[in-house]
């Protein structure tokens, strides 16, 4: 997994910016009840999409694991940006209307249950949680690329739609809407999934080390149009409602 705190200089660079982050947060948004006066975004990285989640009667609160994330987000944000374990959060039970997870439950492994869990604990009845699931899946967009990584996908994502709705019966929450947005600058090329095989970057789906890891890496870098990106990809959102 990257180093958040290094990452943290250039990551808005490498991940869409501001219209990534802009179709994110209105996606959000479109699935937070207009009743809702208290939104966290857990792992929120930079803050570039919890700051655009900020609407008229909404306190928007933040958390990220990353020293050097969550400095950049307060920056942004202000003082309701916190350092935090998205598993173990500095809110009291039931003290939330809304809480939302873009782009991290995939990074999380085996603690994306704990994750859900935490989410649900802060969420008040009737509140609720609005995460990205499939994030690797919104990547394959039929191109060249995904024809020669998807024979390697192995495993389950621990941002499975079907995981994480089963993780969220267990602590009271059902799903009741979801949304898919564009990841705007995000589409693909060769020469960069190349180096993300080389880097491990696929860790959470791709095993490939050593020899066979390069062997991709160079069939990636051979495609045509080398330099060219491919289609961007599209997220998916669930809401998920705790029982009142």
């Amino acid at each position: 997994m990257p180093d958040y705190d290094i990452e943290a200089a250039h990551y808005d660079a490498t991940r869409g910016g501001v219209p990534r982050a802009e179709a994110a947060a209105a996606a959000v948004l479109g699935l937070v009840p207009e009743t809702a006066r208290t939104l966290l975004d857990i792992g929120c990285g930079t803050g570039l999409v919890t700051q655009r989640l900020n609407r008229s009667g909404l306190r928007v609160h933040g958390a990220d694991a990353s020293s050097g994330m969550a400095r950049i987000a307060a920056s942004r944000v202000g003082p309701t940006i916190v350092r935090a374990d998205v598993a173990q959060l500095p809110f009291r039970d039931e003290s939330l209307d809304a809480v939302s997870a873009v782009w991290l439950l995939h990074l999380a492994g085996i603690a994306s249950h704990a994750v859900v869990a935490e989410a649900a604990r802060v969420l008040r009845p009737g509140g609720v949680f609005v995460t990205t699931v499939d994030k690797d899946a919104g990547h394959d967009v039929g191109s060249d690329i995904d024809g020669l990584l998807t024979p390697h996908r192995t495993g389950t994502p621990s941002d499975r739609a079907d995981l994480i709705t089963s993780y969220a019966a267990r602590h009271g929450l059902a799903p009741v809407a979801e949304a898919r947005f564009p990841g705007h600058g995000q589409g693909r090329t060769p020469l960069a999934a190349a180096d993300a095989v080389r880097r491990g970057r696929f860790e959470s789906w791709l095993s490939l080390t050593g020899r066979p890891a390069e062997q991709l890496a160079a069939s990636l870098a051979a495609l045509p149009d080398p330099e060219r990106p491919r289609a961007d990809p599209e997220y998916r959102l669930l809401a998920l409602r705790k029982a009142a």
